[in-house]
């Protein structure tokens, strides 16, 4: 697969790695980031050896965010004879763009988010939609949409308050303002800090392998039921985990774990059917 904004492989321990490449541009999200995200959330669900996803970045800040100089260019400059004409593509376009997040929210296995200094605009965007979050001494988060008079239109709107008290959303989204990681970590929305970036990057390493370990149809369920009750009532997130389980609790999976567990040894679960 040929990639132009981030780096992609899946390592024999079943842990793929995304890691946005361009820092000489503070990885900022051009027109090629945005479909290159969703080729590769493709190829992993396509892929049963990958059983978690670690997203990292390179460089002195995780991302800038959106690249204003192709948005300007591109997209909000675009213009023609009838405006109704324009905003319908402009909303395609927008639609577009959140699927390159979507992916990540939908995948199958789960995805930690490594970031280090700035995570700006898209960036929160981008890490609301994965399952765990850890970050160096130095990241902080802006929801920057605002400060360019934009409303946020990607995702960080619609999934950040599943992570953090309405207040503080408002204030955050409302005033554009540096939220840091020893304020991030305090309300929970990063698991962990750390002092430094190859530090944050070992860490998610051990928390993927943990994970990993795991039977990937149970960690597949658990993300399904999850992502299932955080959009549904309480009554039918859990109809659902009741329809899931029994579903799929017939395989080998659970007299493995136990069995092992007994032992105290550690089972070796089979990847899902391709």
């Amino acid at each position: 697969m040929e990639l132009t904004t981030m780096e992609y492989r899946v390592d024999a321990d079943g842990i793929a790695r995304i890691t946005l490449n361009r820092p000489a541009e503070l990885n900022t999200m051009n027109k090629d980031f945005w479909p290159e995200m969703v080729r590769v959330f493709h190829a992993i669900a396509d892929d049963m050896s990958v059983r978690c996803v670690i997203l990292a970045s390179t460089g002195k800040h995780f991302t800038a965010g959106l690249d204003l100089n192709w948005a300007g260019t591109n997209v909000l400059g675009k213009s023609g004879a009838d405006l109704g004409r324009q905003r319908e593509a402009f909303r395609r376009h927008v639609k577009e763009l959140q699927e390159s997040f979507n992916v990540i929210d939908n995948c199958r296995v789960p995805v930690i988010a490594v970031t280090q200094g700035g995570c700006i605009g898209g960036g929160v965007d981008l890490v609301t939609a994965c399952d765990i979050r850890i970050c160096t001494e130095d990241a902080f988060f802006t929801i920057q949409e605002i400060n360019i008079a934009i409303v946020a239109d990607v995702g960080t709107l619609q999934r950040i308050p599943h992570l953090l008290p309405q207040g503080l959303v408002r204030e955050l989204a409302y005033t554009g303002r540096r939220f840091p990681a020893v304020e991030a970590a305090k309300w929970g929305f990063v698991n962990r800090v750390e002092d430094s970036h190859e530090a944050a990057l070992a860490a998610a390493q051990a928390m993927a392998r943990e994970i990993a370990a795991k039977s990937p149809l149970a960690i597949t369920g658990i993300k399904q039921v999850l992502n299932y009750g955080r959009d549904h009532s309480i009554a039918d997130g859990l109809e659902y985990v009741a329809v899931w389980n029994a579903g799929m609790l017939q395989g080998q999976d659970v007299p493995q774990a136990v069995a092992a567990q007994m032992k105290r040894e550690t089972a070796a679960f089979a990847s899902l059917t391709p």
